[in-house]
């Protein structure tokens, strides 16, 4: 397998693109059932690569691909966040007659014409985790989704098992409307009944992801709320530096329902003893969902058989309230912005990441 890149964008340098792949790749005898016969090529194009989530699910669909002999180039490109890069890293595969991409379209609709051209030149596209709008087998391939919903209700049960008589909650998600935040809620309703209160405004309190807005966000609520029993965000890594702010107010960091990360795992062993509530449950951060795209892409462009799953379920990860402490994973020799949820190792991680 040859691996080639567009040029442009830090994550490519990062994760070292553009050697030849020959170290991981399959044999005969060990070749999944979605990777065919028939000889493709693949193209793995971010609407933006260029955090370490981004960082490691990339290196993550770059590993899936290397089990399949079938596919003889990768190529990878990283819109860097502009949109008209994003639409045009598509057209440029699709004009250099790439046999098969996998698309993570920060944009959402914005990229489906290109997408659709694509599609309709004969490559298999298959976008994933972010909903660019369209329909399969019109607009594209195979939309390969994450359950989000099933996120929800993942942290709803927790929270009514832990919280059995109700609670206020302060939900965190990321930009105004997005559909991930509107779907975790849908999910977290279908669990809890209205003894549970939410405390931010409808649908969610809106942090971009980002964690200096986070601090920002957190320390307003826990300045306006007295009675915060449990928190929920969908990326818990943000936290990490607001998390601290309860300490100003003389509080204890209360229960934490959120998405793991390596950072926040740590930062809940150095201050638990501390903070009596600081209950944590965890589902995996979902790098893997790159690699049940990767497989499809790949058995539709090799002759494979496909996955059964077409959507992405991110599994229970880790919970604090099982009474083992390791439980909660930390690897302190590691960088904090990692995920041991990942089938990704930590150490491949590392590297991934730049450190």
């Amino acid at each position: 397998m040859r691996l080639s890149m567009l040029k442009g964008g830090g994550a490519i340098a990062a994760l070292g693109l553009g050697m030849v792949l020959s170290a991981g790749a399959a044999t005969a005898q060990d070749t999944p059932s979605w990777c065919g016969p028939n000889e493709a090529t693949l193209a793995l194009l971010d609407g933006f690569g260029g955090n370490s989530w981004r960082l490691v699910t990339t290196a993550s669909g770059k590993q899936e691909a290397e089990k399949c002999p079938s596919i003889t180039e990768y190529f990878y490109a990283d819109g860097q966040g502009d949109t008209q890069k994003a639409i045009s890293d598509i057209n440029s595969m699709a004009a250099r007659g790439v046999d098969a991409m996998v698309v993570f379209g920060d944009a959402g609709p914005a990229v489906l014409p290109a997408l659709t051209n694509a599609f309709r030149s004969g490559a298999v596209v298959v976008p994933y985790r972010v909903n660019v709008g369209g329909e399969a087998g019109r607009n594209y391939t195979r939309f390969i989704g994450a359950d989000f919903v099933y996120d929800g209700e993942s942290w709803g049960t927790w929270i009514k098992e832990n919280f059995p008589d109700g609670a206020n909650i302060l939900f965190l998600s990321g930009p105004a409307g997005n559909s991930q935040g509107l779907d975790e809620l849908k999910g977290m309703k279908n669990i809890l009944d209205d003894s549970y209160t939410f405390l931010n405004p409808d649908p969610f309190a809106v942090t971009n992801w980002d964690p200096s807005l986070t601090q920002q966000v957190l320390s307003a609520a826990i300045a306006q709320h007295d009675d915060i029993d449990v928190i929920v965000s969908d990326f818990g890594p943000s936290l990490v530096g607001a998390l601290p702010v309860f300490k100003n107010f003389d509080r204890s960091i209360p229960a934490l329902a959120t998405s793991d990360g390596n950072s926040l795992g740590c930062f809940w062993h150095e201050n638990q003893a501390d903070n009596p509530d600081f209950k944590l449950f965890t589902v995996a951060t979902g790098n893997d969902n790159v690699r049940l795209a990767v497989q499809w892409a790949i058995a539709e462009a090799t002759g494979g058989t496909p996955p059964e799953a077409e959507i992405f379920e991110a599994p229970n990860f880790e919970d604090s309230t099982d009474g083992d402490p390791s439980e909660v994973q930390c690897r302190d020799d590691l960088p904090g912005a990692i995920y041991l949820s990942s089938q990704l190792s930590g150490d491949e991680q590392a590297k991934a990441v730049g450190q």
